[in-house]
């Protein structure tokens, strides 16, 4: 569907319809008021409840003239988020990882997350490397990004691959959750997003 007609409500961004490349695109950043990595720091999709299905959306990212040196250009989906912003699961990516020489970065190109227990410091204070993957990704270009979910197992793919980039076999949030959809960016990121697609399998 295109971006200018889904309503949004922003939590914890700003957020606006632009023309990028001569198209209607929708921009976020995130707040400078929330510092740490892995918030609610999304556009919510007005009046969704989403439980199984398909998320698909091409997202561009670039770096805001003021973006710390740690900045990877993330950005993404968030799913199933709780009616009070408390709690959802995400998949993101971080654009500068796409092509970098360094095989330790370099497989930090997508991850998932769980909010508000489960983000990336967690994963990596623990070693746990399970919920992250290289992808062939960069910064200003329009990336296809794709999430199928269904009960506790998501499976989320990079620029229409026939595999999947990263799988998750076990939702943190459980089989159960419900929730709205969101577009996500976190820290250092102009985000731009276009061509939402929501296929809901119930």
């Amino acid at each position: 569907m295109s971006i200018e007609l889904v309503e949004f409500t922003p939590v914890h961004t700003t957020s606006k319809l632009v023309e990028l490349d001569g198209e209607p695109v929708l921009q976020v950043i995130k707040s400078e008021k929330i510092m740490e990595f892995d918030e609610n720091t999304y556009c919510k999709v007005k009046d969704t409840s989403f439980h199984n299905g398909v998320i698909e959306v091409k997202v561009l990212s670039r770096l805001l003239p003021d973006a710390p040196d740690f900045a990877r250009g993330f950005i993404g989906i968030a799913f199933r988020i709780s009616q009070d912003d408390s709690s959802f699961e995400s998949f993101y990516i971080r654009p500068t990882n796409g092509r970098v020489a360094d095989p330790i970065r370099k497989n930090r190109g997508t991850q998932y997350f769980s909010y508000p227990n489960y983000t990336f410091e967690y994963f990596r204070d623990r070693g746990m490397t399970d919920f992250e993957s290289p992808a062939d990704i960069g910064l200003d270009e329009w990336i296809t990004i794709k999430a199928v979910i269904r009960d506790q197992r998501a499976t989320f793919y990079v620029n229409g691959g026939d595999r999947p980039t990263l799988v998750v076999d076990h939702l943190l949030l459980g089989a159960e959750a419900r929730g709205s959809i969101g577009l996500f960016v976190d820290v250092g990121t102009q985000g731009f997003f276009k061509e939402l697609k929501i296929t809901s399998y119930d």
